[in-house]
């Protein structure tokens, strides 16, 4: 992290990031759950994306999926929502992500893996940390904490991971929002923490309008924290560092929950599943 300020609870909260967020990805990244919400009748990947993200949070206007999911451009939201659920109610298309991902995960993990002891306990420990936040100005995750806890042990990793990463999330935009950090501009600073140069060639904001790409980094540029070629001034850099501590800090509390001993036997469980996930890329 570069840093060494942040006490033990926020290292262990960036720790369980970088074990659950590959569990989630599956979500986006491999084919069964798209499949699962293609047969529903969802016309694109982006429907079935907005549609099974948002339907936790009820039948709600654009605007207020737009808000919460905060980094989308403008009238993207609006594409896909409520269209999305004219045929297809919000509770299949959350059973349909809930399904697809399970299987992909099992197909990844193998039936070894994914019928271990260790899985199993993995899950019930992730879930004890997953249902235990607050919900308070936690949107997403509050959306997310009304569903159904699976009974299914990959199922239930699966869900309980990805209410630790609307929790996370959730946090992150507040962080965001404190920074004056935009949705477009949040990409733009991701794509420089990456390496990706000219940031505008991102692939989750290539497709904007040039007109707006280049408003966004005047903002920038105005504010000091990219210099005049697109790439990341100290101060920037600091701010994007300040954004990724505090997000680390306000996803800390889920885990709280769990004993010493309890943390230590999460991440010792959760390692070989993230490790076989990553060395599958997710497919």
């Amino acid at each position: 992290m570069g840093t060494t300020r942040l006490d033990p609870m926020t290292h262990t909260a960036r720790r369980m990031f970088e074990l659950l967020e590959p569990i989630c990805l599956v979500t986006f990244l491999a084919d069964e759950c798209n499949e699962e919400l293609a047969a529903l009748g969802h016309r694109t990947y982006w429907d079935g994306y907005f549609a099974s993200r948002a339907a936790p949070l009820g039948r709600v206007p654009a605007h207020v999926v737009h808000a919460a999911f905060y980094n989308f451009a403008e009238g993207e939201a609006a594409r896909h929502i409520p269209s999305a659920w004219e045929t297809i109610p919000p509770e299949a298309s959350v059973a349909a992500r809930e399904r697809g991902s399970a299987a992909s995960l099992r197909r990844i993990l193998g039936n070894e893996l994914a019928g271990s002891p260790g899985l199993v306990r993995a899950a019930d420990l992730t879930t004890k940390a997953a249902t235990s936040a607050p919900v308070e100005g936690r949107v997403m995750y509050a959306g997310m904490r009304t569903l159904e806890v699976p009974s299914d042990p990959v199922a239930r990793l699966w869900h309980s991971a990805t209410m630790l990463r609307e929790h996370r999330g959730d946090g992150h935009i507040a962080a965001l929002v404190g920074a004056r950090i935009g949705g477009t501009q949040a990409h733009v600073l991701s794509a420089l923490e990456q390496g990706i140069h000219p940031p505008e060639s991102f692939g989750r904001i290539h497709h904007l309008p040039k007109e707006r790409l280049a408003a966004v980094m005047d903002g920038l540029r105005e504010r000091g924290l990219i210099d005049t070629d697109g790439h990341f001034t100290d101060a920037g850099r600091a701010t994007k560092q300040r954004i990724e501590d505090l997000t680390d800090e306000l996803a800390a509390p889920p885990y709280d929950a769990l004993s010493p001993a309890e943390l230590e036997e999460l991440i010792t469980e959760l390692e070989p599943v993230t490790a076989t996930l990553v060395a599958a890329g997710l497919q």
